[in-house]
């Protein structure tokens, strides 16, 4: 059977043959999601932890099921393996959850249509943010990590619901994801006669209650580590792009909401094109045939010196414009948290040279602790990133950069003076694979330091294993873009050499 996908230009025709297949499969996922703290009697309680076992499509039918545990690979381009004899530290990554008020007018799904750069501002599990997010809470609590870094675009549109939203899902409590008026007024309401869109109450695989569960409030068990938020794009951007503006909070908190792009409507070639000046253009002039939506103020979008904020609250970090802060995991290691997101526009990443400075400062002061660096935008394609790395690479401490927003699981290494370091990708919980990253500190026999990684899983609800499935047969999401990655790009061990407290060493790739 071929695979299945929904979402843009999907076959109508070809899901069609299978949603009696899909529909079943979906119902037997949402009995296996269901997880009770403790678990039921003579049923164990799923962890999430891939080194368990993981979901998979062997068949390529678009239809996951429970697969193989994934184990640690070595991962030897530093240093070469040696056996784990104790643990230093655990923690855990949460990146790219978009939380996201899919009924917001200030959201453009019909951009979909024009292809690059305009890509999932449509996903067919789009309605299941939250619970998603709280899928994600709960794998990680029952990793246990002393600490826990959200690498940013928390939120997807910078509203303030969207991030009231996500702060709920991590304390801990009710979680109320609906906005407008009681219940689900959007795009893929049943009564919506766009095919362009995956309507849940008509469409395969189908879900009739779907987008009404999917509003309902619910509780989250929040986390019980400590949490530690970098700044991504989507929390102090409109779309991750643009600054807040008057007419941006207008669209947002208005009754319009746009249906129709306008024939020969100009179009920028890239995200770079994209100026605030551009959008409110845009807006005042019109782009195209909108409906009545219901209006709420609560989706009005927060200023960047707002949103952040709101945001180092948890952190319990300084002052200032930006979000660069340090916090300990454990005794042994130290993170360093780095502010890459632009406040005026584009979606790219940037350091300027005083948060380098910051960041010599930091590096300076960890003493004996290793380090870890975290950042929303992937350090070697951030302006200003190279000159970080450099620093980082020449620290014998420096164990890794770990990062979010390329929305691929990535792990590469990067050779320096002093051994070097990893540079940890992490996929984004808003598409498939719908996972966070646990990490594991370890001493090695020889004396070194290896730092482990693998994925968890979501667990919890029926909505999350179907927010799981709905993401593996999105036509544009993490499946068809390779986002989670190759087998060494998720669950490896990631040797930094031996005598690593003392620096480089004769047995390090770099005198070979």
């Amino acid at each position: 059977m071929e695979p299945v996908s929904i979402g843009r230009r999907r076959s109508r025709a070809r899901a069609a043959v299978v949603s009696a297949v899909v529909a079943m499969i979906l119902t037997a996922l949402a009995a296996v999601g269901v997880v009770r703290i403790g678990g039921e009697e003579g049923r164990p309680v799923e962890t999430g932890s891939t080194l368990v076992g993981t979901w998979v499509d062997e068949d390529g039918n678009g239809v996951l099921e429970r697969g193989p545990s994934e184990g640690l690979r070595d991962r030897t381009e530093l240093a070469r393996a040696e056996r784990p004899v104790r643990t230093l530290a655990t923690f855990a990554q949460i990146t790219d959850a978009h939380v996201r008020d899919e009924e917001s007018p200030a959201r453009l799904p019909v951009l979909d249509r024009l292809g690059p750069p305009f890509e999932t501002t449509f996903r067919p599990q789009e309605a299941l943010s939250t619970q998603v997010l709280a899928g994600a809470v709960t794998a990680v609590n029952r990793l246990g990590p002393q600490a826990v870094a959200v690498t940013g675009d928390l939120v997807d549109n910078a509203q303030a619901n969207e991030l009231d939203w996500a702060l709920a899902v991590l304390a801990g409590g009710r979680v109320d994801p609906d906005s407008g008026r009681v219940g689900y007024d959007g795009v893929q309401a049943a009564t919506n006669p766009d095919p362009f869109f995956y309507r849940p109450g008509v469409d395969a695989p189908r879900q009739p209650r779907l987008l009404a569960h999917a509003q309902h409030p619910f509780r989250s068990p929040g986390l019980r580590a400590p949490w530690y938020p970098a700044v991504g794009n989507h929390d102090v951007l409109i779309q991750g792009v643009v600054t807040p503006s008057p007419l941006t909070t207008r669209a947002a908190t208005g009754a319009r909401r746009i249906v129709e792009l306008e024939e020969g409507l100009a179009i920028p070639g890239s995200a770079d094109e994209i100026s605030p000046a551009l959008v409110d253009r845009v807006l005042a002039e019109g782009v195209g045939r909108t409906v009545r939506t219901p209006p709420d103020d609560r989706r009005r979008p927060l200023s960047p010196r707002r949103a952040v904020s709101v945001l180092r609250r948890p952190a319990a970090a300084g002052a200032g414009p930006r979000l660069d802060y340090t916090f300990e995991i454990g005794a042994r290691v130290r993170g360093i948290v780095l502010d890459t997101s632009r406040r005026d526009a584009g979606s790219g990443g940037r350091l300027a040279p005083e948060q380098l400075a910051w960041l010599d400062k930091r590096l300076a002061s960890a003493g004996e602790r290793y380090v870890v660096v975290f950042s929303h935008h992937p350090l070697p394609r951030t302006e200003g990133g190279q000159a970080a790395l450099e620093r980082l690479a020449s620290d014998r401490r420096v164990l890794a950069a770990v990062s979010g927003h390329s929305h691929r699981n990535v792990v590469t290494p990067r050779r320096g003076p002093a051994g070097g370091l990893w540079l940890v990708e992490t996929a984004p919980l808003a598409d498939y694979p719908q996972q966070a990253r646990a990490f594991r500190v370890v001493e090695t026999a020889d004396g070194g330091v290896a730092l482990e990684t693998w994925m968890l899983d979501t667990v919890g609800a029926p909505l999350v294993a179907i927010a799981r499935q709905l993401a593996h047969l999105d036509a544009q999401g993490g499946r068809p873009k390779g986002s989670r990655g190759s087998r060494e790009d998720r669950n490896v061990r990631l040797p930094l050499g031996r005598g690593r407290r003392g620096g480089a060493t004769p047995h390090d790739p770099m005198f070979d």
